[in-house]
């Protein structure tokens, strides 16, 4: 029904006689953050595009969703971010007439730079079928704790590679996660002050009306392959997740399953601690 592109950050989803794409984290004006700090890089956004419309080429979708973070600048838009999204967009559309956004952290004042045709959702995520999709940096609506899996990215995960002379490397990975949906529904439940009566996913089918199944968490790699996060494989001790849903004692995420982009499994990410 869903699986990854072979060799793209991306996971194509069949169903109801459609296709859709679906990616996140493209973060257009990165490039400007540098420019500040005197280092100046040309607009990354023409690049974006190409390998966007590439992988469109290749997966023919009917739809196009992305999970968040199309913008770089947080709270604002930047002068170049006004030239290039829409510009962007209205390439997008000229292949793709239905593209969907899930907002994400960094998409502050982002509705201004879209063209009509797009659809915004909030950040609390969306559902297609049984998957529920949102970005990561908050919690996703409780209609997409009945989904079986939950699609998020904002963590941007990649692995470390180093050998005994300390060069290293870093590569763009899938983490795929097994989730305790119990233990997520009281969580959940708990932080929404509402008092248990019964066990948490009854209570929680009570109160939202949906009956929690997650079964298992799948953070996508960033779309941007110039901007990588800290790798998975660090330390323990200094291995920090960001996001409520990674951050809570749900996610077992010790034991996740780490897949780099050609399909490679690598094994879990306790097993591939790093000195650094």
């Amino acid at each position: 029904m869903f699986a990854p592109v072979k060799d793209y950050p991306a996971i194509l989803y069949r169903g109801d006689q459609r296709k859709t794409l679906i990616i996140s984290d493209i973060h257009l004006g990165w490039e400007m953050n540098l420019a500040r700090k005197g280092v100046h890089v040309p607009s990354q956004a023409p690049r974006m595009l190409h390998k966007l419309l590439k992988l469109i080429d290749k997966t023919k979708p009917s739809a196009l969703t992305i999970l968040g973070d199309v913008k770089h600048t947080i709270a604002k838009a930047e002068p170049g971010e006004w030239r290039d999204i829409p510009e962007f967009f209205e390439s997008l559309l000229a292949e793709v007439d239905d593209v969907q956004i899930v907002r994400g952290n960094h998409d502050g004042n982002l509705e201004p730079l879209l063209p009509p045709p797009i659809q915004l959702h909030s950040s609390t995520g969306m559902t297609l079928n049984t998957i529920g999709l949102f970005h990561g940096h908050t919690w996703p609506a409780e209609k997409l704790l009945a989904c079986d899996t939950l699609l998020m990215g904002h963590v941007h995960p990649v692995v470390a590679f180093e050998d005994t002379l300390g060069f290293r490397i870093t590569a763009p990975v899938w983490i795929k996660a097994k989730c305790d949906v119990k233990k997520l529904a009281a969580i959940y439940v708990k932080r929404k002050r509402i008092k248990m009566q019964s066990s948490p996913r009854v209570a929680f089918k009570q109160h939202f009306g949906v009956s929690p199944k997650v079964k298992e968490l799948l953070i996508m790699p960033c779309f941007n392959d110039f901007l990588g996060g800290p790798p998975v494989n660090r330390k323990r001790k200094s291995r920090r997740y960001i996001g409520p849903v990674l951050g809570s004692k749900a996610i077992n995420i010790n034991s996740a399953e780490i897949y780099l982009l050609d399909g490679t499994f690598l094994g879990a990410i306790r097993q591939l601690a790093t000195s650094r």
